[in-house]
């Protein structure tokens, strides 16, 4: 499905931001938009955290595919 795929090219995304404030105190999204509490870094981290949601899905989507084929 094209939604999964952009859920996970969105969760990736939101772990290299997580992983450059770990790492260099550097929050990537918030540098692009003006701050934290700019709009659109808010609407951005919201679409990041929505798409993370979907990703729980896959877990169970794959486990009930494996499944159905090891029966």
């Amino acid at each position: 499905m094209i939604m999964d795929r952009i859920a996970l090219i969105l969760t990736i995304i939101g772990a290299l931001n997580w992983g450059s404030i770990g790492l260099f105190q550097f929050d990537l999204v918030a540098w692009i938009c003006g701050g934290q509490s700019a709009i659109a870094s808010r609407i951005i981290y919201t679409v990041i955290a929505l798409a993370g949601i979907w990703c729980i899905s896959l877990l169970f989507r794959a486990r009930e595919s494996f499944d159905e084929v090891s029966d």
